[in-house]
């Protein structure tokens, strides 16, 4: 954790697209983050066959640049295909072995990992059935890999989604419960500013009443541009994290790329370290 800063700082890799991971690791701790979060189609077209060595490489080149493995994110981007929720049973199955293969990649490559489950396009309500059908599904699948995920050691974080992305799991409120129902410490939620435009209540009273399920930040504005770009008060639920004693990772995942990716990693950082020192203050 640095020393100008009540929390740990990551950022998703994405952003750096086509850079090797070494050059984008020195990047990114050049600039002040100590954790990378990986989105796994970064790594492979198909991630489960990344080879022993490879991930061995991967885990090492982090190391090597003073940061932390976060975890994995965009879980369900490649292979292409996959469904969590579908009626066809056997694609589902397919899809949920996919995550099982994640859950072993994602211990592959750094302890403690969390992998953010997203992936609107894989787990919304299809071929007739209904929102509230798709989400059974999801929860059963889900509560399927939970021990798997538990002996390796990683936390696999239900991620509520805006409804202009996704019908199956909406609110921090939905995404508890399904927590609550899994009942495993290896699957708790996560809050993100972007995903949150459709909350009712303050953002900072959401993050305040699930604080104790809440494993993992993501900070962007709501456009989806990097904090400090648009107009978004990160002030309120820095000072609910500070104020609560949070201690995993807040960190930067951003959907606009155009300015680039070091002054995107940059601006932001230097941005919300000011922030937080108000919070502070």
């Amino acid at each position: 954790m640095s020393s100008t800063s009540a929390f740990k700082h990551a950022i998703c890799n994405e952003v750096y697209e086509q850079w090797p991971l070494e050059k984008t690791c020195a990047s990114i701790r050049r600039i002040g983050y100590s954790g990378i979060e990986i989105a796994p189609f970064t790594l492979a077209e198909r991630p489960a066959e990344i080879s022993t060595d490879n991930r061995s490489r991967i885990r090492d080149t982090i190391r090597d640049h003073g940061l932390t493995f976060a975890g994995l994110h965009w879980l369900m981007v490649s292979p292409k295909g996959l469904h969590v929720t579908t009626p066809d049973r056997a694609l589902r199955e397919r899809s949920w072995r996919h995550i099982l293969e994640l859950i072993n990649l994602c211990a592959d490559l750094g302890d403690n990992g969390v992998m953010v489950f997203g992936s609107p396009k894989q787990r919304c309500a299809v071929d007739g059935l209904s929102p509230a059908e798709a989400t059974r599904n999801f929860t059963a699948g889900l509560a399927s890999v939970a021990a798997h995920a538990e002996e390796r050691g990683v936390t696999i974080l239900v991620e509520p989604l805006p409804i202009g992305q996704c019908d199956v799991i909406t609110t921090l409120a939905e995404a508890a419960e399904i927590v609550s129902q899994i009942n495993s410490p290896a699957v708790r939620t996560m809050f993100d500013t972007h995903n949150a435009v459709d909350e009712v209540e303050p953002h900072a009273v959401l993050v305040d009443r699930y604080f104790d399920l809440i494993r993992h930040v993501h900070i962007n504005e709501m456009d989806g541009r990097h904090p400090g770009a648009g107009n978004y008060d990160f002030k309120p639920v820095f000072d609910v994290l500070r104020r609560r004693g949070y201690r995993h990772w807040v960190s930067l995942e951003v959907f606009d790329f155009a300015p680039g990716p070091e002054k995107i990693a940059e601006d932001a950082l230097r941005f919300i370290e000011k922030e937080i020192e108000q919070v502070r203050a």
